[in-house]
This record gives structure tokens, C-alpha cells and sequence, in this order.
């Protein structure tokens, strides 16, 4: 067990003052500035608000992931509850004590104050100890370290969606909204970094013939993703997807229309959840999930239903990573001239002989150009 400590943390940076004035431009513009008064000399020891750091008593930790937060607060456990984050709406959280009742929460003020790249500090999914108060409401002291972080890039920083799973099922509509494979592969990948179990599902194949989506069926399964076919109407599939739900703490991924709630909805008629149709005039999904939101099934597991994302911008993955996240090409990188080869341009490149000769499939090999490169 970590020894608890004092320990100096660092304050997020929006709770540190501008280093300098910004408007100096704006001033003389005007008019208005007075360069004579201007600071002529900046102070860079290394002293002063730039360097101000907080004491807290804790503990150094650090998740499977490297996800968590580096710094532990020590809280007192026996006035504190322990559960489990569903939903983050606002400034409050919605939370599943272990005694089976709910709480409506707000977030301890430090946990706030304190440095971290994320845009939220509480994710739905997350393992939480708070202290109760009257009227089932609470204060979240500590968050406990994470695993099975699926999060992506937003503006920079890392925008966490679900916390604490162990599968993440793609979910990919075969018609109305058409069917991405380029969204699929970026799934695949952030389910590979995490450690995550990816289930690739394909959902409304009564509007399509089955028969077109074999080729892509194929292909995910010879490397060695299970692709479920599936149908909320007709009800086909439905059956295989729950018997993978079952037991496990699961989060379903997708673009918005492809019928994640409804989906549920078959999978667990009790859920009742809202569903929408998709826009005729644009034939993409309307936002009918707004949060995270985890939600118990009636035959065990947890399973997350997330907002609809359009574009996936990979976090912490740097271009050099992505051809060992691809499992067509791993086995033909250790075979380019070059030991920093890019797959791209390069002469002698195993993988572009790979493509050119069939045994790489060309639409994946222009989905890890395109990651790459860094397109959307």
C-alpha cells in the first residue's frame, strides 16, 4: 500500500494569471497605450505565480493506462461513500452508491484546481468516493485510478468519454447514415491502445443487402475482430449482441443515428430510452444521447451509451504508433528498407509492395494514410 505524504501539485492553468499583459497591440492601436509605463524588464527565475504549486496529503499513483490522476487525495473512507459515476451533466454527477441508492453529486473544488490535461474531471464510469449529505446529495472527495479509458483529442485536450470498461462496441450503421469504415478503424485503434476488447456491430442491415457487407464483414474477421450483423426491427442478431453484453462493462461508440438506443432498446426492453429519426435532408443522426450515460442491465453488466461522434481525433498517439495499431500491416513494417519508413513515399516500402500485390486491402492502407497524416 503507497504511504500517504504530502505532496506538491501543480494548479491547472486557468488558475494562473497571465504572465504578461496581452492587449499591448490593442492599446496602441487606439491610442490609448502609454508605452513610457510599460514594464520594461520580465522576471524569469522561476519564482512567482508561474511556479505556484498547492499542498495536499495523498498519494502518488498511476493507472494500467496512465489515465488517472497522478496525484491521489487522502480522504477519511469511513465518512465517505464509495460508487460509481452514470452521468455527468453540468456541474453535478449523477452517482450508483454500493448500497444501491442514488446520489446527486457536486466535485470537490481541489480535484478541480489541480493540473490535468482533461477536459472534465469526473467521467462517467469512474470509481468515486464521496461524503453524503441530506437529500441524497454529496461531494466527490476522491477518484479512484482508472483502466479502459476510451477518450479522443478535443482541441488539445484529452476529452475522456467512458471510464473502467472492458469492451467497446463499434457500432456502424449500414445505411442512413452510410456505413464509415474510416471511423470503424479509428475505433479499433483506440480500443487496441486502451486494452480494450473491440466488438465491431453493423446495425439496420434490413436496409441493405447482407450480401454487399461481406467483403468488410471478411475482412475485420480474418483480423480477428468479431463483426456482428444486426437489425433492431427485424430483430436479427439482437441475440448474439446480448449474450455479448451480458457480464461485462461495455460502451457503445458510433456516429449519431446508427441506433445505439434503440439497439438497447431491443437488447433490454426495460431501458426505455429516447430514440430519434435520422434527417432526411442530410441523412446523418440527430444528437439524441447528450452525455455519457452508464446504464445497469436487467441481466448483469453495465453497458454506456455515448453520444454520437462524427469525427474521432485520436489522443496521445503520434504518427510514428500507427502502423503498430494496424494488424494488417505490423507483419510487413520489419520489412521496409528503411527502419523510419512512413509507408508513404518511401522506395523499397514492404507495405506498399504489400498493397500493390493484393495481400494488404487497399481501403485500409489509404485509412492509415489518412491517420497518418493526420486527417480528419
Amino acid at each position: 500500500m503507497a504511504k500517504k505524504q504530502k505532496l506538491r501539485a501543480n494548479f491547472r492553468k486557468n488558475r494562473v494569471p497571465r504572465a504578461r499583459s496581452g492587449d499591448w497591440t490593442r492599446d496602441f492601436a487606439s491610442g490609448s497605450g502609454q508605452q513610457d509605463d510599460a514594464i520594461q524588464t520580465e522576471r524569469v527565475s522561476g519564482k512567482g505565480d508561474l511556479t505556484r504549486k498547492r499542498t495536499v496529503i495523498g498519494v502518488e499513483t498511476e493507472s494500467r493506462d496512465g489515465d488517472s490522476f497522478d496525484v491521489q487525495l487522502n480522504v477519511d473512507e469511513s465518512a465517505c461513500l464509495a460508487g460509481r459515476v452514470l452521468k455527468v451533466f453540468g456541474l453535478t454527477c449523477q452517482v450508483l452508491a454500493d448500497d444501491g441508492a442514488f446520489y446527486q453529486c457536486a466535485v470537490r473544488r481541489i480535484l478541480k484546481t489541480l493540473s490535468t490535461d482533461q477536459r472534465h474531471v469526473v467521467a462517467a464510469g469512474d470509481r468515486v468516493w464521496f461524503r453524503p449529505s441530506p437529500g441524497n446529495e454529496g461531494i466527490i472527495e476522491r477518484v479512484d485510478p482508472r483502466h479502459g479509458t476510451l477518450s479522443r483529442d478535443s482541441r488539445g485536450r484529452q476529452h475522456i468519454i467512458v471510464t473502467n470498461v472492458d469492451q467497446l462496441l463499434i457500432l456502424a450503421s449500414a445505411n442512413e447514415p452510410p456505413l464509415k469504415p474510416n471511423l470503424i478503424d479509428r475505433f479499433l485503434i483506440t480500443a487496441e491502445k486502451c486494452g480494450i476488447r473491440p466488438l465491431i456491430c453493423i446495425n439496420k442491415i434490413d436496409l441493405v443487402d447482407p450480401a454487399k457487407l461481406m467483403p468488410l464483414v471478411g475482412l475485420y474477421s480474418q483480423l480477428g475482430y468479431e463483426v456482428l450483423l444486426t437489425s433492431a426491427v427485424t430483430g436479427q442478431g439482437v441475440e448474439r449482441l446480448r449474450q455479448n453484453l451480458v457480464g461485462r462493462e461495455s460502451a457503445l461508440a458510433g456516429q449519431s443515428g446508427v441506433g445505439k438506443s434503440s439497439l438497447l432498446n431491443t437488447v433490454d426492453p426495460t431501458l426505455n430510452l429516447r430514440v430519434r429519426e435520422v434527417s432526411v435532408e442530410t441523412t446523418k443522426g440527430k444528437h439524441t444521447t447528450t452525455t455519457a450515460t452508464l446504464i445497469p442491465l436487467a441481466d448483469g453488466g453495465f453497458v454506456v451509451d455515448t453520444p454520437g461522434i462524427r469525427q474521432m481525433q485520436l489522443w496521445d498517439v503520434i504518427p510514428a504508433e500507427v502502423p503498430g495499431y494496424f494488424r494488417d500491416l505490423r507483419p510487413f513494417v520489419s520489412g521496409c528498407r528503411y527502419p523510419d519508413c512512413t509507408h508513404l513515399h518511401e522506395e523499397d516500402c514492404a507495405v506498399k509492395d504489400a498493397v500493390a500485390d493484393g495481400w494488404l486491402d487497399e481501403r485500409r492502407y489509404e485509412s492509415y494514410c489518412r491517420l497518418f497524416e493526420g486527417e480528419e
